[in-house]
């Protein structure tokens, strides 16, 4: 017979989607579906704590006027929500003007473009550790060479950060590092004062940009004693005051994801205006801009002024959860785990016995019906450790209560 061929193969994929791992949280899904599972893995906010009748009424006020906000917007984000979001800068001690906002689709799309304008193939970008998943995988994608800095119970450890630098070579000067300053995902952490200036220090110094992502910032415990020591200075903030030649070396990223609503995809980004200039070029490409029905929303419901009364909620129920978590780990777990309070955040950081096996320890969660995510997730070399992150944001007590006796049984199966 003519006209018979033997079909082409298809082109292959580019070099990073060849084989790609994808979010190791995001992987944990199928065990969510299982009747009775109890998760502590997701950082997912509590549906109880959503304002739905302040948002609600936000939305309505967006959809009554001149269907402006069903259109196109500007790559950069609406005025009307970057001055309030510049207003809410204000507020934790950040000088802000609408021109140096960019709104995006969630602070992990700021994220990404920061990657897609200064990342090529072979970069350091240098990442506390343990790290958040999402920015390890965006990275891989990137091809950077991701150069770990090590934490402790005060945050990124500055003096390992000066080592690091004095040793790597002038061919590996990073481009940028990533930290979560306030109540670190998945430590809990809060960066000392005196770290942060000396992090920023650093970055004027060698000459890299500062990733300071901060969506837990306003989730901030209150301590027993009723004069708990204010919140540390924003990393931006130092960088206004320490930058000897007016540029910033920090860039700051935020969301209303954990505050308002997950849902409205609501992010931006403050940084220098040539920078902010080739992020929103890159966003060009990608969503052209954020929706514009999300962005009115938020910006309604930012001046409608419930949003300080929504956060103080949380705080004081996440605070709630916290403690049963670490209080029912101390009294259940016999010294098998450890963890410390966190100071705010959604987070608990815990280190379990050499005696337990890893792999064990999460199948025979599993098997009680109750999830976490291994540490192993947070490292960007995958390794085997001894350590998980705890969630307490999304279930009530009662659940922690529950998961807390499951996870007791977990670890009496998988002792060593």
């Amino acid at each position: 017979m003519t006209g018979l061929h033997t079909p082409a193969a298809m082109p292959g994929f580019a070099a990073p989607f060849a084989n790609p791992a994808g979010s190791p949280i995001r992987e944990l899904f199928p065990y969510l579906s299982q009747p009775g599972m109890i998760s502590l893995a997701g950082g997912y906010p509590s549906p109880s704590l959503f304002d739905a009748e302040g948002l609600a009424q936000a939305a309505a006020q967006a959809m009554a006027g001149d269907a402006q906000a069903l259109q196109y917007g500007a790559t950069e984000g609406l005025p009307v929500l970057r001055t309030a979001l510049a207003a809410l800068m204000g507020a934790r001690g950040i000088q802000a003007s609408a021109e140096q906002m960019m709104v995006t689709t969630g602070s992990q799309q700021a994220f990404d473009l920061l990657v897609r304008a200064l990342i090529e193939p072979g970069d350091t970008v240098l990442v506390e550790v343990p790290a958040y998943p999402a920015t390890l995988q965006a990275l891989r994608l990137a091809q950077a060479r991701i150069v770990p800095v090590p934490m402790d119970e005060h945050g990124l450890q500055t003096d390992a950060l000066a080592y690091l630098l004095h040793r790597l070579p002038a061919t590996q000067r990073p481009k940028l590092l990533y930290t979560v300053p306030n109540f670190s995902n998945p430590r809990g952490t809060l960066l000392s004062a005196q770290r942060r200036e000396a992090l920023v220090q650093l970055a004027c110094t060698h000459g890299f940009w500062v990733v300071e992502d901060d969506p837990y910032g306003e989730l901030r415990f209150d301590a027993p004693e009723s004069n708990a020591a204010a919140m540390p200075p924003t990393l931006r903030a130092l960088g206004d005051r320490l930058a000897a030649d007016g540029m910033n070396p920090v860039v700051y990223l935020s969301s209303l994801s954990k505050t308002v609503a997950p849902a409205l995809r609501i992010g931006w980004m403050l940084a220098d205006s040539s920078l902010l200039r080739r992020c929103a070029i890159a966003k060009q490409t990608v969503d052209l801009c954020t929706s514009p029905l999300a962005q009115m929303v938020a910006a309604r419901y930012l001046a409608s002024d419930r949003y300080p009364a929504t956060v103080q909620r949380a705080r004081i129920e996440y605070q709630r959860r916290m403690l049963a978590l670490v209080q029912g780990i101390a009294t259940q777990l016999d010294g098998h785990v450890q963890c410390a309070a966190p100071a705010g955040g959604m987070f608990v950081w815990a280190t379990f016995a050499q005696s337990i096996d890893p792999q064990a320890l999460f199948d025979a969660a599993v098997s009680q019906q109750v999830l976490y995510v291994p540490g192993t997730a947070f490292y960007p070399d995958n390794a085997q450790l001894n350590t998980m992150r705890l969630s307490f944001a999304a279930p009530e007590v009662p659940q922690i209560e529950q998961a807390v006796r499951r996870l007791a049984a977990a670890v009496t199966l998988s002792m060593r």
